[in-house]
């Protein structure tokens, strides 16, 4: 298929975000009388919303308790925790092919809140490069998103969802969209092979290839 856009995750797939993630999320545990987790528990979280991972972390549903774990992260995160992010090597270049190619859109769709993400964009000086970002919030899905995207007409099944976790995948798919994985993130090439991507890059620059 010839796609017209590329939609990209963002944590795992543009940014690493593990040391303000790490560091947001223990600042809200501890905040609220849970312990401290290592850096290596809390990596293999990274990807899906918020509100699932703390759900996970703290072992509770309870809406409320949720609703104060994942607004005291965001204090944190959105005084220091968003430019702890590190762009990916070799990131940039592929990012500046694809823009002065023309061949496709660039647009993001991340779980992550629409003015972290494009303050994240702003940081690496990457924000021009996309048409569209869109972000998540508490509550909201990843397929919920692209769907949302595909009613209003920014996409079209002819878009090629790029990320690193197994919900940039199955939200393509569930919108008919092709998906591809990237393995320099936090998804295992197992568990990305495991929803049947139609491709998997192990590097950045592979995706000016297509």
């Amino acid at each position: 298929m010839k796609f017209d856009t590329l939609i990209f995750d963002l944590d795992g797939t543009i940014s690493d975000p593990k040391v303000g993630v790490v560091r947001s999320m223990n600042h809200a545990l501890i905040a609220h009388g849970y312990p401290a987790r290592n850096e290596d528990e809390i990596a293999r979280y990274i990807g899906p919303p918020l509100d699932r991972i703390f759900m996970d972390l703290v072992g509770s549903k309870q809406s409320s308790l949720i609703l104060e774990l994942v607004a005291t992260f965001r204090q944190r995160y959105a005084d220091i925790g968003y430019s702890e992010n590190q762009l990916y090597v070799g990131m940039r270049d592929t990012l500046d092919t694809l823009k002065s190619e023309g061949k496709y859109r660039l647009g993001v769709c991340t779980s992550k809140r629409v003015d972290f993400a494009c303050k994240i964009l702003a940081l690496f000086g990457l924000l021009e490069h996309f048409e569209f970002v869109d972000g998540g919030d508490v509550g909201v899905e990843k397929w919920q998103q692209l769907q949302a995207l595909k009613e209003q007409g920014v996409i079209t099944e002819k878009s090629l969802m790029i990320g690193d976790r197994y919900v940039d995948l199955t939200a393509a798919h569930k919108n008919g969209l092709t998906s591809a994985g990237v393995l320099w993130g936090y998804g295992s090439k197992m568990e990305l092979e495991t929803h049947m991507p139609a491709f998997i890059f192990s590097k950045p620059q592979e995706l000016t290839q297509l």
